[in-house]
């Protein structure tokens, strides 16, 4: 009987968490159409800020970000600056794989980031291992960035942890 109940607990649970995924699909007709090689490439700035589980503001930050293509690959260089003065880098190394498809790597990274774009929406997903107060954790981000103008972008991550909503970033970035 006890076997009976986790396995319906566990179906319950897998379907909660699969029904919260979005369709790319959904996006496609939106405007403005979002190329990542193209808000990507040159200087960008990031404003942020990372919340819990309950929506308490955990963490604020600011990130400058160089960035620069040839062809289909790319070079994103990312500067973090946090509200504790803690600063932290990490370079991107991105692949344009097909005209709506992304691969990235990161050295933080668990095996590869991947991304899809539909419309002005790009999903970026990936694993990565994340310090936190000198520990880290192995973490699973999905990020729904939306093109609002040429200049201008969302970025609204869910970070997961054994399937769990732990925390949550949002982020506006703005093109120079």
């Amino acid at each position: 009987m006890k076997a009976i109940k986790s396995f319906i607990i566990i179906i319950v649970f897998s379907s909660f968490l699969t029904s919260c995924t979005t369709d790319i699909n959904e996006y496609s007709n939106s405007t403005p159409v979002f190329k990542l090689e193209q808000f990507f490439n040159g200087k960008v700035s990031g404003y942020g800020l990372v919340t819990g589980f309950n929506d308490e503001v955990v963490r604020r930050f600011v990130v400058d970000i160089e960035a620069k293509w040839n062809g289909n690959e790319g070079v994103l260089d990312e500067y973090f600056v946090y509200d504790d003065g803690e600063k932290q880098f990490r370079q991107w190394r991105i692949t344009k794989t097909s005209d709506n498809s992304y691969v990235g790597k990161a050295d933080d990274i668990i095996g590869k980031a991947t991304g899809e774009q539909a419309g002005s929406v790009l999903i970026w997903q990936y694993s990565m291992l994340l310090p936190v107060d000198g520990d880290t954790y192995e973490v699973s981000f999905d990020d729904t960035m939306a093109l609002i103008d040429d200049k201008r972008m969302l970025n609204s991550a869910k970070i997961y942890k054994f399937g769990l909503n732990v925390a949550n970033v949002i982020l506006f970035f703005e093109k120079h």
